[in-house]
């Protein structure tokens, strides 16, 4: 085979295995990295580095396999946008985890999100109370939006990782 398409096929193959991977341990996994998830991360990235590049090590293979893992990614991305099939199958949908200040545990269970981690995630918006939230909702990139039934509570972003993007929301 030719080292090139060799090259190729590795990295698509890895790639479409860490899709799947990341769709079946889920979303939280990637929203809440602890130092052991660092460190997985790391070593995956250095396991399936030889998967994809096999013995080719030159700058060539490198950036081949970083092109193929771009272009895939492009590609993927373009289908789960015009397909809902391909969409349902790639990514999880949003949770509501609160509405009008109740809480669903059935639903905190079936995502892992305790109530301390739904309460930071409410006290990190500014509000005092899970039963001043109108609606919290486990994002589909693992992230957690909140809007408070108080108009006047400025309403941020918060992400399970910590990175505190800032956002406004509309209360509507």
């Amino acid at each position: 085979m030719n080292p090139i398409l060799d090259i190729v096929v590795r990295s698509l193959a890895v790639y479409f295995f860490m899709v799947i991977a990341v769709r079946v341990f889920g979303k939280n996994q990637l929203s809440q990295l602890n130092a052991g998830d660092v460190i997985l991360l790391l070593l995956i990235s250095n396991a399936v580095q030889n998967a994809m590049v096999g013995p080719n090590n030159s700058l060539q293979g490198g950036i081949v396999a970083a092109l193929v893992l771009f272009v895939a990614n492009f590609v993927v991305k373009k289908f789960i946008f015009k397909n809902p099939i391909i969409k349902e199958l790639i990514e999880d949908h949003p949770y509501i985890l609160v509405k009008d200040g109740v809480v669903y545990p059935e639903i905190l269970k079936k995502v892992s999100i305790s109530e301390d981690e739904l309460e930071e995630a409410v006290h990190e918006h500014g509000i005092e109370k899970v039963s001043e939230v109108k609606l919290a909702i486990l994002e589909v990139d693992g992230n957690i939006s909140v809007i408070s039934t108080d108009k006047n509570t400025e309403q941020t972003h918060y992400s399970r990782h910590k990175t505190k993007m800032k956002r406004k929301f509309r209360n509507q």
